[in-house]
Order: C-alpha cells, then structure tokens, then sequence
C-alpha cells in the first residue's frame, strides 16, 4: 500500500525539524513545517533516485540553498538588525536542515518508496543548461521586482518603512544579488529536475511547489520574533508567487518538450 508509506513518509520527515522547538518552542507548528516540507519532496520520493544517497543528492542542496542560505541573506538585508550573531544563525539552520535532508533521503529509501515510470528524462548539454540556469536568475529577478513590488506597495509597507532606503543604497547590486539567488536557487534544484521522472507538466508543478515549501511555506509557518501571523502569511503568498514561478521556469527551460517512452 503505497498512500500510507507516503502518508508515514511525511509525518516522519517532520519530526528532525521539531529539533528547532528545543529552543524556540512550537512543537507542533515545527512539526507541520517538517511534514509541509516532506510533503514537497514527496514527488521526488516516489519518481526520484532510487538510492539513499541519490535522494540525498537531490533534498540536500534544496534545503540548505534554498531554505537555509537563501532565506537568510534576504533576513540579512532587510530584517533590522539585532544582537543574535547571524553566522551562528546560519551556521545552526545548516546542521539542524542538513539533518532534516538526512532523515528524509533514508526513509525513501526505508519505506521503498520510489517507483518504475515509463518517463526517461531528457537533458540539455552542458553550454545550454548553463545559458538556462542564468536566463532563471534573470526571470527570478524579474518575478522578484513584480510580485514583491505589488506586495510592499499595498500589504507590508508599514511592516518595511526603511525598505525602501535600503533598495536605493544597494542600488544595481540589490539587483545583482537576486539574480545570483535565482541562480542558485536554480542550481540548487537542477539535480531534482535531472532525475525526476515525470511528465515535463507534472515536473514543473512539482519543482514549482517545492521551491515555493522549501523557500517559502515550511521555514514561516512557525511563529518567530521577527514576524506576526499577518506578516508571515502575506510573505508565504508572495514567496508563492515568486519561488513557485522560478521552479515552474526552470523545469520549462532546463528539460526539452518531449521525451521517448522509456
């Protein structure tokens, strides 16, 4: 009975993350960020690598790029700074999501997860994935200029006053740095979209929600001390629209149209 092993997978890859609660408190709403997270990879669980360390391959760079360093430099520019040392910060998200990826790689493999399909997986040469992968950086930073613009002109202006300030004294380089997040982000899911064994379509929904639970839904849904409820739900959507919009492109632009049955 697959749907119950899925179901099992998702309530015990939540559990690592609950590590956080020690500390912070919110157990059960660190628990339900660990299963929204298992639940993203759940696709890649089933239609992925077969292996351990293949699924390792692929939840590791997504958890600490995009969850954990991405996440971070954007608290870093624009949260207001306060006396937690932001490196010990990064450096404890690291080890607590690189444990989380750990944890996740081996119950795929434990609970058998990984399925046959009869989709093989096309790839593009090396020279155009690398053109691709800045062409993401670019349209992230595009989608990043029109979705978080609509989004601090009528939701968390008031939540950001010196935002504002900060965006024109980084002038071109605030520009710089999120293509360089697009990028990496990119970079980051480029082992899932080579190995996921699905339908472009499927893969591009599937990818899609992933960076969007990776960047996005998991790491707000406990409460924190910088945000309130109202806040971290406004910035879940907009990171919907964001991050969810780079995974769908990624997929369209790193994996040809068609494939052959395999």
């Amino acid at each position: 009975m697959l749907k119950p092993r899925v179901l099992l997978y998702c309530l015990l890859g939540g559990l690592p993350l609950t590590i956080a609660a020690l500390g912070a408190g919110h157990f059960a709403w660190w628990w339900l960020s660990g299963i929204a997270l298992a639940a993203g990879f759940a696709p890649l669980a089933l239609y992925g690598p077969r292996g351990g360390l293949g699924q390792l391959g692929v939840v590791g760079p997504v958890l600490l790029v995009v969850t954990v360093l991405c996440t971070w430099s954007e608290a870093l520019i624009f949260l207001k700074a306060t006396d937690r040392d932001p490196v010990q910060d990064l450096v404890g998200a690291s080890v607590l999501y690189a444990i989380v990826a750990v944890a996740l790689a081996g119950l795929a493999r434990g609970l058998r997860l990984p399925r046959a399909s009869g989709v093989a997986v096309p790839r593009r040469s090396a020279g155009t994935t690398a053109l691709m992968v800045l062409a993401c950086g670019v349209a992230y930073a595009v989608y990043y200029l029109v979705f978080g613009s609509i989004t601090y002109e009528f939701f968390t202006k008031g939540y950001y006053p010196e935002a504002v300030a900060v965006a024109l004294r980084l002038g071109l380089w605030l520009w710089v740095i999120q293509v360089g997040r697009g990028v990496l982000m990119t970079l980051a899911v480029l082992p899932a979209i080579r190995t996921l064994r699905l339908g472009r379509g499927a893969a591009a929904l599937a990818i899609g929600a992933l960076v969007w639970i990776a960047g996005g839904l998991a790491p707000l849904l406990p409460p924190n001390d910088f945000m309130g409820a109202a806040q971290r739900v406004i910035h879940i959507v907009e990171i919907l629209t964001q991050n969810a919009s780079l995974g769908v492109t990624a997929v369209l632009l790193l994996r040809p149209r068609s494939a052959p049955a395999a």
